[in-house]
């Protein structure tokens, strides 16, 4: 069974050199949310090592079927489930709620585990959209300051939903611009590990390789053989 993986990648590495970029500076993490181990393998011989799960059941099950690959949490946290996510996830994506927070924090503090994550923001203003907005940043980030088990590296966010009735939302480009902004308006408060920008998927990730994303989360290019 074929995916794209190696063409996207190549793809991505060409796109960074585009921008005047080091494509080892960007990672592809292959969204495996929708297929199975079989898939996954297909990737894996294709040199995926990164791979995104918005479910935790899932996230368990292929995280110890490929325990030597990197599983990223890139889905809705629910507070019940944090307990499976954080043994599993080599970088949760989706914080937004600082009780999420301390909870992923004293799980990980439980494992001996320090969690890397990423703050997700919203910052086109969309009341459908998780996140927390750019002004509330700061507080955010200084209220997780004191949890120890717990690396906060960077920020995460999506584009608009490409639709008419969506038309006066700022576009994908614009998205990333500002979102990449706010990460380094933070760096001297967040600390030196405030480095990454998850963002850019199967429809937009060009745009968001130009705006300095160094995690890129595309599925349906790499699994969709209609895609191909």
């Amino acid at each position: 069974m074929l995916t794209n993986y190696a063409s996207i990648n190549k793809q991505l590495a060409e796109q960074a050199k585009s921008c005047g970029r080091n494509p080892n500076e960007v990672t592809l993490i292959a969204v495996s949310k929708t297929v199975g181990l079989q898939e996954v393998e297909s990737a894996i011989d294709e040199g995926a090592h990164d791979f995104g799960e918005n479910r935790p059941e899932e996230l368990v099950r292929k995280s110890q079927a490929f325990p030597n690959e990197n599983w990223h949490f890139i889905g809705n946290i629910q507070s019940r489930q944090i307990k499976n996510i954080v043994p599993h996830a080599c970088m949760i994506h989706s914080l937004f709620k600082f009780e999420h927070a301390e909870k992923i924090d004293r799980v990980a503090k439980e494992i001996g585990k320090i969690q890397k994550v990423l703050i997700e923001v919203n910052v086109s203003g969309e009341a459908s959209k998780s996140g927390v907005h750019s002004g509330d940043l700061p507080e955010f980030l200084k209220a997780c300051k004191d949890l120890e088990n717990i690396s906060i590296c960077g920020l995460m966010t999506m584009a608009p939903i490409e639709d008419a009735a969506h038309a006066n939302l700022p576009s994908a480009l614009e998205v990333f611009r500002s979102a990449h902004d706010l990460l380094e308006a933070n760096r001297d408060q967040a600390g030196s590990q405030f480095c990454e920008f998850s963002a850019g998927m199967t429809n937009d990730w060009p745009d968001a390789v130009k705006c300095g994303s160094t995690f890129i989360r595309v599925g349906r290019a790499i699994f969709d053989p209609d895609m191909f």
